[in-house]
């Protein structure tokens, strides 16, 4: 018999919220009191909802105790997610605010402890009527000010709680953080607590991310996770744990079909590699990434490109332009590519995006162009180089190759990045321009290779509508990545046609 006890302590209640589930293990521990805190319109409401009906989907009995809105108002709620609320019983607290202020008119007692006492019996009498299993009370501000006194109050909490003790029954207690501060004596009450935050940077949509502050009993995945509203409800984005995520795979080196290009790498990009291609804009940091997926693609091989700084259309005409056969694959589906516009696109909602593309549609081949652009959509969010670094490690022990696009800034001589990823990649690949001979040339050299050797050559990079090309290495020019190189003495001819200078 305690054992069975014991079993039914540890039963899991689904939320039937995506993602939400997959971060408390399976749901919230069964039978006990919650607390979702939030500010006003970080999505507490909508949550409660998801939560009932999902319960009410499974055949249990569920109860919506509104003490702040009218059923109306919560019914235009579930009408924009395309909810029919008639399998839930909703009670509202305006049905009991004339009889109350009856009473209190004629009582001896303090009207506000009139209010308060009348309120909560008729809430208890309420769920004693309906024998819920799952229950939402919104907000818990109504009750803060009926009581008036924080000793009232608790005393109301704690009385909900005990009440709740020995009933079969998961309650959902929602509260506001409008001064943006938070009840510790709410939070030690409650078996659980979830944070709802809503974050407007200074430019584009609002970001929504939860934090699970405890959780008694239970494991759960900790840190922040973003997560979205929108038609359908919450969707929240786990957070991205590569700890997590381990498969084997062959090692191998990826061609990209240009043979000058694989010599340079030493065989081609390793296969578990993340690998970055940087230089100024117009060196053919893209032309090179899409060459890849190209080949990629060719060899049966699925792959997910991210354009964050320009549109589909214009990356497809200039594939177009240089005869790559890019949209013959994108109609094949074999290349997905989405444009990412920016401030849309949370990192936890890309990193899961990519999560599912990798696991379910079993991409080999994932593609960034560009990381400046990555860097202006997530906007003002903290710590992307430790989102990233995990979202590297996990496509890595996928087996996916990942290519990586950065502009520094500059075009000639000295330049500066943006942000510092060369740590990140196994592979460097870097691209430059120089003058020679009155015309301006494109180069491309590896600085550095973890998974094997590679040449320390820099070769002259071109680019045009018969192909790309890599020629020979330019041994007979000095400071090439000045912008400005010199040529060896007793050398004649620019790059490509360099030759020496017979002696007399």
């Amino acid at each position: 018999m305690n054992e069975n006890a014991r079993k039914r302590t540890v039963s899991k209640v689904p939320t039937g919220i995506p993602g939400l589930d997959h971060i408390l293990y399976g749901g919230l521990p069964g039978r006990r009191l919650y607390l979702i805190e939030g500010e006003p319109g970080s999505g507490k409401t909508t949550l409660a909802l998801q939560f009932l009906l999902n319960g009410a989907n499974a055949g249990e009995k569920s109860l919506y105790i509104s003490l702040s809105e009218t059923r109306d108002e919560i019914e235009e709620v579930a009408q924009s997610h395309g909810w029919n609320l008639d399998q839930l019983e909703i009670v509202e607290l305006s049905a009991l605010d004339e009889k109350i202020a009856l009473e209190a008119q004629s009582s001896l007692f303090h009207p506000s402890e009139v209010e308060l006492t009348e309120t909560t019996r008729f809430l208890l009498e309420a769920i004693d009527r309906a024998k819920p299993r799952r229950v939402a009370f919104d907000s818990l501000s109504e009750l803060r000010l009926l009581a008036q006194t924080s000793l009232r109050y608790r005393r109301a909490i704690l009385a909900l709680k005990q009440y709740f003790a020995g009933r079969n029954c998961t309650t959902l207690l929602l509260d506001d953080t409008i001064s943006g501060g938070r009840d510790s004596h709410v939070q030690s009450l409650a078996h659980g607590v979830i944070i709802l935050e809503q974050i407007t940077p200074s430019y584009g949509a609002e970001r929504r991310r939860l934090n699970i502050r405890k959780m008694r009993g239970s494991t759960y995945r900790g840190g922040h996770h973003d997560f979205a509203i929108s038609t359908g409800g919450l969707r929240v984005f786990p957070r991205l744990i590569a700890a997590e995520h381990r498969h084997r795979f062959e090692p191998e080196n990826i061609s990209s079909g240009v043979k000058g290009l694989d010599q340079l790498l030493g065989g081609g990009l390793a296969r578990g590699t993340s690998n970055l291609i940087t230089g100024p804009p117009g060196t053919g940091k893209s032309t090179l990434a899409m060459k890849y997926a190209v080949a990629a693609a060719r060899r049966g091989e699925k792959v997910l490109m991210y354009t964050f700084d320009e549109s589909l259309n214009v990356l497809y005409e200039r594939a177009r332009g240089l005869n790559l056969g890019l949209e013959e694959f994108i109609d094949r589906g074999t290349i997905r590519a989405r444009q990412v516009d920016p401030a849309e696109l949370s990192p936890g909602e890309l990193a899961c995006e990519v999560l599912k593309a990798v696991g379910e549609e079993k991409v080999r081949m994932v593609y960034l162009d560009s990381l400046n652009g990555y860097l202006h959509a997530m906007g003002d969010e903290r710590s992307l180089n430790l989102q990233l670094h995990e979202l590297l490690t996990y496509l890595n022990q996928q087996g996916v190759v990942t290519i990586l696009v950065l502009s520094p800034q500059g075009f000639l001589g000295q330049m500066q990045a943006p942000i510092d990823l060369t740590y990140l990649a196994d592979t460097v690949l870097a691209l430059r321009f120089f003058e020679a001979e009155g015309s301006v040339h494109k180069v491309v050299s590896v600085i550095k290779k973890r998974t094997g050797k590679h040449e320390t050559t820099i070769r002259e990079l071109k680019v045009d509508r018969s192909g790309i090309t890599v020629g020979p290495p330019l041994d007979k020019y000095h400071g090439i990545f000045t912008g400005v190189p010199t040529k060896a003495e007793g050398t004649k001819g620019g790059p490509g046609k360099t030759r020496k200078v017979p002696a007399k």
